[in-house]
């Protein structure tokens, strides 16, 4: 994956970029990173990239020329996704990482100051994408994060391919608790489940914990599971059924033995 970043702060992009799992990626050649300044191609004599805004208003906006000639200099194919992280954009998820996962390089174009001027967001930008109902101020820790959740979908990246289906919003389900050594710490104890050696119902356990924490803490992620999930109620249903037959089966006994 080549990941190439349209940025006031390279620096900022390379320094976060070069650290822990996506810079060993990195060295792997797993992923690649070309991070542009904006401002080398300003025109200004002092390589001024932003100006007043039309209409007035507060703050500074980006003019297009810096920012476009930055974006020509790349020379990517034609049809390569521009991701312009903005609060007026599609909200960011993990549906998204995995699709963007699937592109052979991704252009992020990162504002600063009040934004960007339209005209050229209109020109070169192909997905406007959020990261949430709140205001940070630039794009550089926006395109930061998704070019971190991207990564992790990359085969090979994370070292086990399998590692990354299992955390929290891969299955619109929140991840389930994890522990460590050692058994007891200050008094609490692993969940015995976890220490029992039966994978099957360790398994059982981590989803119907995935599934408890979910409900509790973003019930229209569960609302979303449990409508794409009817399999699991069903086998619960049953399970609890058979359960019940047991046990009234048993009760059945005990007081056949008691009346002996």
């Amino acid at each position: 994956m080549e990941f190439h970043v349209l940025t006031l702060f390279p620096d900022m992009i390379r320094s976060v970029f070069s650290e822990s799992i996506t810079g060993r990626a990195a060295e792997k050649g797993l992923l690649s990173l070309n991070a542009v300044n904006i401002r080398d191609f300003s025109k200004d004599p002092h390589h001024k990239v932003d100006d007043y805004v039309y209409g007035g208003g507060a703050g500074m906006l980006m003019f297009p020329q810096p920012v476009y000639d930055a974006f020509r200099s790349l020379d990517v194919p034609e049809g390569t996704r521009v991701i312009c992280p903005m609060p007026a954009g599609k909200t960011f998820d993990q549906k998204t990482a995995k699709e963007l996962a699937k592109e052979e390089r991704l252009v992020f174009l990162c504002g600063h100051y009040e934004g960007i001027d339209e005209r050229v967001i209109d020109r070169i930008v192909t997905d406007r994408i959020s990261i949430g109902d709140y205001v940070v101020t630039g794009g550089e820790l926006p395109a930061l994060l998704i070019m971190d959740a991207v990564s992790r979908m990359i085969p090979g990246v994370l070292g086990n391919d399998i590692s990354f289906e299992e955390e929290s919003f891969y299955d619109d389900l929140l991840e389930y608790p994890q522990y460590s050594r050692p058994e007891e710490w200050e008094g609490s104890r692993v969940p015995g489940i976890l220490l029992s050696g039966d994978h099957k119902k360790v398994e059982e356990w981590r989803l119907e914990e995935s599934i408890r924490i979910t409900k509790e803490l973003r019930p229209d992620l569960y609302e979303k599971w449990a409508a794409s999930h009817p399999e699991y109620f069903e086998a619960k249903a049953k399970k609890e059924e058979k359960e019940r037959e047991k046990a009234l089966k048993k009760a059945k006994m005990l007081a056949k033995e008691s009346r002996l």
